[in-house]
């Protein structure tokens, strides 16, 4: 582990153990959205045969294959913005703690997600769906901001123009995932599919991806 230091008021310590606890709160969110797709019973298969009866499970499909995409990209972006951070102290581990928060709170969105979407009341569902995503952009920048703010933890070896970038490519997250979230209740669809777009989005190669 690498030695303390001082930055401010807050001791810097390696970030070996803060990317460890992050891993595993990633693995841990993103396995229990699976536990939201049920085994059809067998009385309703025997009304309907097996094949409707998984098909009636297509909301949950798309709630799982949605926050998997989400989480799997974020756990990503986030292993990838720290090759960048030199050390961490008290407070960049309270802001990360607060984007586990988030992670760890999306299986129970997308649950309700999966519940109701088929429902009228499925713009409750999204709203609640994308607003949880919002605040979770919203600690994402937080964590980098944070860390990039006067290159405050940042490595001396990295290049300027890359660590402005980066919080270039964040800035318009959480802007972005508020108006997705406003359109669902215009269209859920357009509001789920602009949530999709987002995650991918996030999967091409720039200066916090190469």
């Amino acid at each position: 582990m690498a030695p303390a230091a001082k930055n401010g008021r807050y001791e810097v310590r390696g970030v070996e153990r803060l990317e460890a606890f992050s891993d595993g709160v990633f693995a841990i969110a993103i396995t229990l959205l699976i536990l939201e797709i049920k085994v059809p019973s067998l009385e309703a298969t025997g009304a309907n045969g097996l094949w409707r009866a998984l098909v009636s499970h297509w909301s949950s499909y798309i709630a799982f294959a949605l926050s998997f995409l989400i989480i799997g990209i974020m756990w990503a972006n986030h292993h990838n913005i720290f090759r960048y951070v030199r050390g961490a102290n008290h407070a960049l581990t309270m802001f990360n703690l607060g984007l586990l928060f988030c992670v760890a709170f999306l299986p129970f969105p997308t649950a309700v997600l999966a519940e109701y979407l088929p429902t009228p009341d499925q713009t409750v569902a999204v709203v609640f769906y994308g607003g949880t995503l919002t605040v979770t952009a919203i600690f994402y920048n937080a964590l980098w901001f944070y860390a990039a703010s006067g290159r405050r933890l940042i490595k001396p070896d990295v290049d300027q123009g890359l660590v402005s970038g980066v919080t270039r490519e964040y800035f318009a997250g959480p802007i972005l995932y508020a108006v997705a979230t406003g359109i669902a209740f215009v269209n859920v669809w357009i509001s789920l599919a602009i949530h999709a777009l987002l995650a991918l989005l996030y999967v091409v190669p720039t200066q916090s991806r190469p």
